[in-house]
């Protein structure tokens, strides 16, 4: 099993990433908007010149592609922390990206393979993890969690909203998931830097030159 370089994957991880949060923002103060405007049928559809329901068309289209983009960033990180401590991965490489379909278990398995990847990233793997050494993992992950579970409520909110009251309890929550959903996309852009370069400077300190030379791909 050889090194895989992700450089080129986190950059596209990145770009999408930054993209979800321009569209968060937009969205965001649609339902800021919402909430103050007395024209419920206007806000409803356009926002400073911008068609919502395009705007929410694109921004899942994009938020699928971000998806699918990390998890194969993902697993191609997973498949380096093989050849560097596999002793340490707890779960098989191929759980980098089942773990993120199964529900309810896909908000911890991902988090559980991410700490298996991020030690063997590590220049001493098998060393106790340090005081505060997975605050910004951590901090992403619980962030992404609190998403999914605002927005879950959000959505149900809308579905059985039939007063204005029920329809501003909804946008409330709304607003929420829009503003976590970018608070986790940018602590995302920080993991994958962070963890991309930590493989990055370990795969160029520890492949003899000849072996980089036979293998581009591993620099």
């Amino acid at each position: 099993m050889q090194l895989r370089n992700p450089n080129g994957l986190s950059y596209a991880v990145i770009v999408l990433l930054a993209l979800n949060i321009v569209f968060d923002l937009v969205l965001a103060a649609s339902e800021i908007r919402a909430l103050s405007g007395p024209d419920e049928a206007l806000w409803a559809t356009t926002f400073v010149g911008i068609n919502l329901n395009l705007a929410y068309s694109v921004a899942f289209t994009l938020y699928v592609a971000t998806g699918i983009v990390f998890i194969v960033w993902f697993h191609r990180l997973r498949k380096n922390a093989e050849v560097w401590a596999g002793d340490l991965q707890s779960r098989k490489p191929g759980w980098a990206i089942g773990g993120w379909f199964i529900p309810i278990a896909n908000l911890w398995i991902p988090r559980g393979v991410a700490v298996d990847i991020w030690r063997a990233s590590r220049w001493q793997p098998h060393a106790a993890v340090g005081r505060g050494e997975l605050v910004l993992l951590n901090s992403w992950w619980t962030v992404w969690v609190a998403c999914m579970v605002v927005d879950r409520i959000a959505s149900q909110l809308y579905k059985q909203a039939v007063t204005a009251d029920a329809l501003t309890t909804a946008a409330t929550w709304s607003l929420a998931g829009y503003l976590l959903d970018a608070a986790a996309a940018v602590l995302a852009i920080l993991f994958v830097r962070r963890l991309t370069s930590m493989q990055q400077a370990k795969a160029t300190g520890m492949i003899p030159a000849a072996v980089t030379k036979t293998h581009p791909s591993a620099q």
